[in-house]
């Protein structure tokens, strides 16, 4: 499904010097987009232009789509930087074939890089920016929230963990991600800017995002490309916080030293890479991951950087070329995304796919949609679906997973409760 045939459209970007202002508290409630880490990022509200697409090709399609509307933009751009002139954000199924992926084109991106500010303004008829949501209205209560199961009850998820082990004990696969969802109820609606102000708080390192009421804070950078410059943060193995100090230690040494952990890490690791390497002329690669911290529990991570060949393709096919990795997904790749349409007993939607935005340039950046809530629009606005997955490997114990699942759905509900 896409919008009206293109059209020329006047796309201006005006800098805003070196403001600090939080860049969330500008977003309405309706339509709210946005990329932001450690203050950084962009924002965008309104709607020009979007594509609904799904099936084979879905994102070459939709890099296609968006080259002609970028041809036929009037562009005004004196910021130059990644994410000022036009910007696509988007928000890709976890099976782009099969699910649907949206792609917006907003009226209004507010950004900011290295401390500069600028304003982008698609179009003549636009909103304006107001400070509609101040950062305190972020602690306003959403009254009791009650959770339900989602399409599994933790006792028929952990036989589906246990039926993964089984079939990677028998040589079907080397890994498998299994993700669970939850649904929750809130007393009064649920605003968007309340769950990214208070997910971007706790976790400023993350990078928080909403793509049409897909929303979260996630840990995890699937691709950045500047220029031909291409980075990403691969994260697999976890293990929860604790709130006593020795423990705390304890278990992040635990994580460091696991085997297992490591052996699941490094499934994530060579799936990205091999997917990668052939656009590179040069990639590095860590032969050892380093431990990530983070308020709730920490992970293995590795980054990875590269140089793209001059003959790579947009970030868009690049996406396509790289998604799903063992990260998300499991190895070998197809196996385990058969594994997980047989088992799982959902469908994921833009779960665990990739969220982020891509410029004019062919500059952006795409994370996974891990730590997140999607938005139902069920019960007047006040309902929402928290997805968790973890991966299962030869060894995993189904109710050592269902505990990282729990550990993980902590940094939505934390966000969600008063």
């Amino acid at each position: 499904m896409t919008s009206a045939a293109t059209t020329t459209r006047r796309v201006v970007t005006t800098p805003l010097g070196r403001r600090r202002s939080d860049l969330l508290t500008k977003l309405p409630a309706d339509g709210a987009l946005a990329w932001v880490r450690d203050g950084e990022g962009l924002v965008g509200w309104g709607e020009v232009d979007r594509l609904e697409v799904s099936g084979p090709g879905a994102l070459e399609r939709a890099a296609e789509w968006w080259a002609q509307r970028c041809a036929a933009a009037d562009v005004v751009d004196p910021v130059g930087l990644p994410g000022s002139g036009p910007v696509l954000f988007g928000s890709v199924a976890f099976d782009p074939e099969r699910g649907t992926s949206v792609f917006v084109v907003p009226a209004v991106v507010l950004g900011r890089r290295d401390g500069q500010t600028w304003v982008t303004v698609t179009g003549e008829d636009h909103p304006e920016i107001t400070e509609e949501f101040p950062a305190q209205a972020a602690d306003a209560s959403v009254g009791r929230l009650t959770y339900a199961d989602g399409a599994l009850d933790p006792v028929a998820w952990c036989g589906r963990v246990t039926e993964a082990v089984r079939r990677i004990s028998a040589g079907e696969l080397g890994k498998v991600v299994l993700a669970r969802d939850v649904l929750v109820t809130a007393d009064h609606p649920l605003d968007p800017r309340r769950l990214l102000l208070r997910l971007a708080a706790r976790f400023p390192s993350c990078w928080t995002f909403a793509v049409e009421g897909l929303l979260g804070a996630t840990p995890e950078l699937l691709l950045r490309r500047t220029g031909d410059l291409v980075e990403s943060r691969v994260l697999a193995g976890t293990a929860a916080r604790s709130s006593d100090p020795a423990a705390d230690t304890a278990l992040g040494a635990g994580l460091a030293g696991s085997a297992k952990d490591h052996a699941e890490h490094r499934y994530a690791i060579d799936s990205l890479a091999a997917s990668l390497r052939p656009f590179c002329t040069d990639l590095v690669v860590p032969s050892r991951p380093a431990v990530l911290t983070l308020p709730n529990v920490r992970h293995l991570s590795t980054d990875v950087r590269g140089h793209l060949s001059p003959d790579a393709p947009g970030l868009l096919e690049l996406l396509s070329a790289v998604h799903p990795t063992a990260a998300v997904g499991g190895t070998p790749t197809e196996a385990a995304v058969e594994l997980i349409r047989e088992i799982e007993g959902m469908d994921r939607g833009r779960y665990a796919g990739p969220v982020g935005w891509v410029d004019a340039r062919g500059d952006g950046e795409f994370g996974l949609a891990l730590r997140c809530a999607q938005l139902t629009g069920e019960r007047g606005g006040a309902e929402a679906r928290l997805f968790a997955g973890c991966g299962i490997v030869g060894d995993s114990d189904p109710m050592a997973e269902l505990a990282e699942t729990q550990a993980k759905l902590a940094a939505v509900q934390a966000a969600l409760q008063d």
